[in-house]
């Protein structure tokens, strides 16, 4: 198993970036084309989850600790800032996603195990494995 990390601005342009890795992950742990799609999807989802909805702007920075291996992937978003500050060129989430909204509902139905939660400082995180 192989285990890596990502510290990325909060800014929507870096999305194709860390799609783009996450894809290439899964790759590597063995996945086929489709597969790969719906963990890029996935991990895409998550990432806005975690740094845009319920926050009047974007999280400054986010973490993605990735672990992969022969037909596992996991990976772990976090919110690991204090302040939401970068500018929304849209209005403001007014609500975080509860359970049933459709990107959860994305996530669930592509990943093998999700886990949406908060840390011991209250930094919200969606952990998502997905097993071959």
């Amino acid at each position: 198993m192989d285990s890596l990390k990502m510290v990325i601005p909060g800014k929507p342009e870096y999305m194709t970036m860390i799609r783009l890795a996450a894809g290439s992950l899964a790759a590597k742990a063995g996945f086929d084309v489709e597969a790969c799609e719906e963990i890029k999807l996935a991990v895409g989802e998550a990432c806005k989850n975690v740094s845009c909805h319920g926050q009047a702007g974007y999280s400054d920075r986010y973490e993605l600790d990735f672990i992969v291996g022969n037909g596992c992937f996991e990976v772990t978003v976090i919110d690991d800032c204090d302040c939401h500050t970068l500018e929304k060129t849209a209005p403001a989430c007014r609500h975080c996603p509860q359970e049933g909204d459709i990107g959860v509902i994305m996530i669930r139905s592509m990943m093998s195990c999700v886990e949406i939660g908060s840390d011991e400082a209250g930094h919200k995180y969606i952990n998502m494995v997905r097993r071959k």
